[in-house]
């Protein structure tokens, strides 16, 4: 007489229970959890089993690198924030320590000196995230920039950490009594997966290219002169400028009461200048409303040492800090006999006055005359930016290079006679570059002070960028990120088909 169904039952559940008991020994190495719970706790022992919140902390772990990857663009663009990055950066360390622990079943001992590095981390990431959609507004899109010369990185980058992640989930399934629950995880694990194997199919980025068709590197416009190395706006940082090889200058005018033209940035004089000491009750009046004569009496360079807004001022020679401190306000015409003698180019955004002023509806005239008049500069050095009376300008001087800070239709361009481009770097486009540079159009991106930002522009072809980083961008060969097609196509096959692999061995 045969075994009975209870019997049976019974013999197939105990067999059950001995598969998966070894497959579980063969993924529990006791040498591998006490190296972890070192790292992570400091305290070099196996620990007791606890339930994990396993999923909580994937999703947190997921999003702090999301996080670290925004800030670091992000930061980038300002000032080099070098502690933030790497407080960031050990908190995404320690999570993935506990991610790897929980993964084993291990109850979290976290050391005194993490807990204090996560809570001021996580506690600066919360404040800093409340502001960044305010204050860097406008810096958005410099990370959807980031990804068209970085998306070759990440995707490498993401699926080798699905590889690294295999184990805990190959873990996690085997554990799983439900049926359901372990086609769940292996379902959302393979679904990520195919779907990173597959990201490169639709992928773009203007620094994977054919051999032979990068075009040359983009003129550099002194933003301001070179405002990393003197104060802004000044003859020293347009000398700045032009030592570091500068093929155009860019700078800000404003027109003072009594009719000259001077460079000045801000609608008033407080950050730039010390007008507090020399007019303290007209701190705050608009620059337009000063005579040359009280300009005249302004230091423009003692605040750039006081401040040292690049932190790179502590770091120049004496004989240097002493020069900034005799720096004036410029005029225009000191600007343009500079770029004259050096043969640059010249670009400036120019403010009209304000109401009341003497040359309120005679300021476009005030600054022809300097510039017909007054100073030596040809006038086919002059990209002409403002828009206002542009075809009563074309008739008086029809050699300046009519320049346009919009985009419009090529129609439009060339009914205006736009012969170039002034636009923010968000507004990049191959595509665009390229329709109008087929009508003879050039490109100028605007402030452009990073190395990957200036490989972007470069890998997308834009004729020039204007920068505060002179001194940087000079020194590039050749863009950051540039490979070929067949480059790129070798690191995709050979990402996938070694992460394919690991995970193969790992799961069998």
């Amino acid at each position: 007489m045969g075994p009975s169904p209870v019997t049976l039952s019974r013999l197939k559940l105990g067999k059950l229970k001995v598969v998966r008991r070894q497959l579980l020994q063969r993924y529990e190495h006791q040498p591998f959890v006490s190296c972890l719970a070192g790292l992570y706790g400091c305290q070099w022992r196996r620990y007791q089993r606890a339930r994990a919140h396993f999923g909580v902390l994937i999703v947190t772990f997921f999003l702090s690198l999301v996080f670290l990857y925004f800030w670091i663009f992000i930061s980038l663009s300002f000032d080099n924030h070098l502690c933030v990055r790497v407080c960031v950066c050990v908190c995404v360390c320690v999570q993935l320590l506990a991610v790897c622990l929980l993964s084993e079943g291990q109850r979290l001992y976290l050391h005194w000196s993490h807990k204090i590095g996560i809570l001021v981390t996580l506690a600066f990431s919360i404040s800093a995230t409340a502001v960044l959609s305010d204050l860097w507004s406008k810096e958005w899109k410099t990370l959807l920039l980031s990804l068209q010369v970085t998306a070759p990185f990440l995707h490498v980058g993401g699926v080798s950490l699905l590889t690294l992640l295999s184990w805990p989930v190959a873990l996690h399934f085997f554990r799983m009594n439900k049926r359901g629950e372990q086609v769940a995880i292996l379902g959302l694990y393979l679904a990520v997966l195919f779907a990173l194997y597959l990201v490169p199919l639709g992928m773009y980025s203007p620094c994977i290219k054919e051999e032979g068709t990068l075009g040359p590197a983009p003129a550099l416009i002194g933003h301001r002169g070179a405002p990393m190395l003197a104060p802004e706006n000044t003859q020293m940082s347009f000398e700045k400028a032009v030592e570091d090889g500068a093929e155009g200058l860019e700078t800000d005018v404003t027109i003072s009461y009594d009719g000259v033209p001077f460079l000045m940035h801000d609608s008033t004089l407080h950050r730039t200048t010390n007008v507090r000491d020399v007019f303290p009750n007209r701190t705050n009046m608009l620059a337009d409303m000063f005579s040359w004569s009280e300009l005249e009496m302004l230091n423009a360079g003692s605040w750039f040492l006081q401040r040292d807004p690049f932190g790179m001022a502590s770091s120049l020679p004496p004989e240097e800090q002493v020069q900034m401190r005799n720096q004036t306000v410029p005029t225009l015409k000191d600007f343009l006999d500079l770029a004259a003698r050096h043969d640059q180019l010249v670009i400036f955004d120019l403010r009209q006055p304000p109401v009341g002023h003497p040359y309120r509806y005679t300021w476009i005239q005030r600054i022809l005359e300097v510039l017909h008049n007054e100073s030596s500069i040809n006038s086919s050095q002059v990209l002409w930016l403002p828009s206002y009376q542009r075809d009563q300008v074309q008739e008086q001087d029809p050699d300046l290079q009519q320049t346009s800070g919009s985009r419009d239709s090529i129609e439009n361009l060339q009914e205006d006679r736009i012969v170039r481009l002034n636009l923010h770097y968000s507004s990049m486009s191959q595509g665009q570059i390229r329709k109008y540079a087929s009508v003879n159009i050039s490109t100028n991106l605007y402030v452009i002070s990073q190395p990957w930002l200036y490989s972007l522009a470069w890998c997308a072809g834009a004729q020039s960028v204007t920068t505060n980083a002179l001194h940087i961008l000079r020194n590039l060969q050749r863009p950051l990120f540039l490979m070929t097609p067949e480059e790129y196509g070798l690191m995709w096959m050979l990402t996938d088909v070694i992460s394919a692999v690991l995970i193969t061995v790992i799961s069998s």
